[in-house]
């Protein structure tokens, strides 16, 4: 079967009056030009699932009615779909993505024959789920409910570029019960976000039944609850969908369209029921298919031949690099009494003044939930109330709301304590790294310097998370003047960075003549290892804030005779491993972090020494159990990490 060109028809008096919802009314020969592609699209995307044996057919062809009418009415084209000025279409059901990958392959974004054959193929760029590698899909899904909250990043994001392109989030009817959508919803309403556009699939069916059985959602009143209008309309008859998105794009505030489809619509023997959610057809079922749909048959053995081709390339997902003037430094003396997240803020605020308004240079926005005095982002608030987003306690929306926005031309900042910005929404955070955002999420309130409140809040593991992605870069200060480098790098670096520090002021990391070691000429580099004090008996290489601490422990040892170099690592995911096995020597080494001990800066330290074939006497202090409420001070040493704690662990190993 071979398609006639829609990028050729679109350009057609029938369909390409529809583009940016200009016809009022939908007439009869654009419904019928819009059914044809539909029928073409349904047989794709059932003969996709069944090429590769897998995938989700049936939620495919109950979506592909709302994919075909945005496709058409959208300002979303092959010609513009690589660039950052334009409609978006998110699916937030990912797994309907034979259904996505048909549509767009239908209306031009790519060829049906690399789609086709290669779809859940190894090599290939069309997943089993969404992704941005494929033209036209601007998120990657899958994990469900986390659409809407992408959309109203792009839609905070288009706002503060002076944009407003719509937002169109096509969701599943078995999600709504989700927590992160209902977040997603009340950021969109109270930030008047009327761009976005949400349908829902209502087929009533999911992967175990009907979804009023699995989880009964009153759908309808929870939207109208926090504030959206609400439609609805037949999800496959063209007249009504098309009027019913246009008078969402008329719409105030943010609408959402309940769209009553059928499951597996189109196929008889999927129509109705869960057994297809996620199963592919078999051979005589296939040919069954491709007979109601109209279809040519022998595009099954076509498609099936074409699987041993080498599979083609994917694209490259945007990443716009921020353009952005970074300013001087500010330089703390020993006087001042600072705490690292007070540095932050400060460098925030100073980047943000230098570069708003200025031609050229990228938006900077920041999104806070409910502890911006905290976490230092009120002087920003301050200053730039239009760029701050203040959610409230919604974590986990804010997460993917705030990684879809960096990559929509803003510069994105998100601040929080380490439990909710990394603990609680690691899921959120492991999908901005899929998905090749540029977030800058700073962490404070980390480590066992929350002190009094207590092991639910002392966040010990915001090394090791990042850690188990592949695109994260975490930095963690050991004082306010390398807080200020890092925060002024961060913001000029492309990709997710993770910027951590505890609650408490710290006093300034002095060099031996009394001038701050981080002082006027020093520069930011990530990875780079940081020679505090020489020494050739032992070696102490602390990470973050326990830098002053493993300072005081050289000056305690010194006075039993013990020369002990001390280093800092602010960066362990980024430390060459030559530069490294260099500065330890033969140690031995004591490495100290306020971090769960096993997944920090000492497993990063073993894991290159035992690569390396290295045999150096080790010992990794750090966070060995859940920690206890009380003064900081306290609970670190009842650890083992106050200086006395380090010296004595050096003094053992010698």
């Amino acid at each position: 079967m071979k398609f006639e060109s829609v990028k050729e028809s679109e350009r057609h008096e029938k369909l390409g009056a529809l583009r940016n919802f200009s016809a009022e009314t939908l007439r009869c020969e654009q419904a019928a030009a819009l059914e044809e592609i539909a029928r073409k699209c349904r047989f794709d995307a059932v003969l996709m699932t069944w090429v590769a044996g897998s995938g989700h057919p049936a939620g495919s062809l109950s979506s592909l009615d709302i994919y075909n009418v945005l496709l058409a009415a959208l300002d979303l084209t092959p010609e513009n779909c690589d660039g950052p000025d334009h409609d978006r279409m998110i699916s937030s059901h990912g797994h309907t993505s034979p259904g996505v990958y048909a549509a767009l392959a239908g209306w031009g974004f790519f060829d049906r024959d690399d789609a086709i054959p290669n779809f859940r193929r190894a090599g290939s760029p069309y997943q089993g789920h969404v992704e941005r590698s494929v033209r036209g899909v601007d998120w990657g899904t899958g994990n469900l409910g986390q659409g809407l909250a992408a959309g109203v990043g792009f839609a905070l994001a288009d706002r503060v570029r002076g944009r407003k392109p719509r937002v169109a989030v096509v969701m599943g009817d078995g999600e709504q019960p989700k927590g992160e959508n209902a977040e997603a919803r009340r950021i969109a309403a109270k930030e008047g976000l009327s761009s976005v556009t949400a349908l829902i699939d209502f087929n009533h069916i999911q992967i175990s039944g009907a979804v009023e059985d699995v989880m009964p959602t009153n759908v309808k009143s929870i939207w109208a609850a926090d504030g959206w209008d609400v439609l609805e309309c037949s999800g496959h008859d063209y007249a009504e969908l098309y009027a019913a998105l246009r008078r969402a794009d008329a719409s105030p505030r943010p609408a959402v369209i309940l769209c009553h489809t059928i499951m597996g619509k189109g196929v008889s023997f999927m129509e109705g029921t869960n057994e297809y959610h996620g199963k592919a057809p078999s051979d005589d079922l296939m040919a069954l298919a491709a007979s109601e749909l109209g279809a040519d048959p022998s595009e099954m053995a076509r498609m099936r031949s074409l699987r041993d081709a080498p599979p083609p390339k994917g694209r490259a997902a945007l990443r716009i690099a921020p353009s952005l003037d970074l300013g001087e430094p500010i330089v703390y003396s020993a006087s001042d009494k600072k705490d690292n997240r007070s540095a932050f803020g400060a460098a925030l605020a100073d980047v943000a003044s230098r570069n708003h308004g200025v031609a050229g240079r990228t938006p900077i926005i920041a999104f806070d939930c409910d502890l911006a005095g905290s976490v230092k982002l009120d002087g920003f608030s301050k200053k730039f109330p239009d760029r701050f987003i203040q959610a409230g306690i919604q974590e986990h929306a804010v997460a993917t709301a705030a990684g879809a926005a960096s990559t929509a031309g803003v510069a994105v900042v998100w601040a929080d304590f380490g439990v909710f910005g990394m603990d609680e929404t690691y899921n959120q955070q492991r999908l901005n790294d899929i998905n090749g955002a540029q977030l800058k999420t700073v962490l404070t309130h980390v480590g066992l310097d929350v002190g009094e409140d207590g092991m639910t809040h002392q966040c010990i593991d915001y090394l090791g998370l990042p850690r188990n992605a592949f695109g994260w870069k975490v930095v963690v200060p050991a004082d306010p003047n390398q807080t200020d480098r890092a925060t002024r790098w961060m913001l000029g670096e492309p990709g997710n960075v993770c910027l951590a520090m505890g609650r408490s002021v710290r006093p300034v990391l002095l060099n031996e003549d009394g001038s701050p070691f981080f002082g006027e000429e020093y520069v930011y580099r990530y990875g780079e290892i940081d020679i505090l004090r020489n020494g050739e008996d032992a070696v102490i290489l602390a990470m973050g804030h326990l830098a002053g601490a493993a300072v005081e422990a050289a000056c305690l040892l010194a006075a039993r005779g013990i020369r002990t170099k001390v280093l800092h690592s602010s960066s362990p995911q980024g430390a060459g491993r030559d530069e490294l096995l260099s500065l330890l020597g033969r140690g031995p080494v004591v490495t100290c972090e306020d971090h769960h001990a096993d997944t920090g800066l000492g497993a990063v330290v073993a894991l290159h020494l035992a690569r390396a074939g290295a045999a150096v006497k080790m010992k990794n202090l750090g966070v060995a159990r859940y920690g206890e409420s009380g003064a900081s001070s306290d609970v670190i040493a009842r650890m083992g990490l106050s200086p006395e704690g380090i010296a004595e662990a050096v003094g053992a190993m010698l």
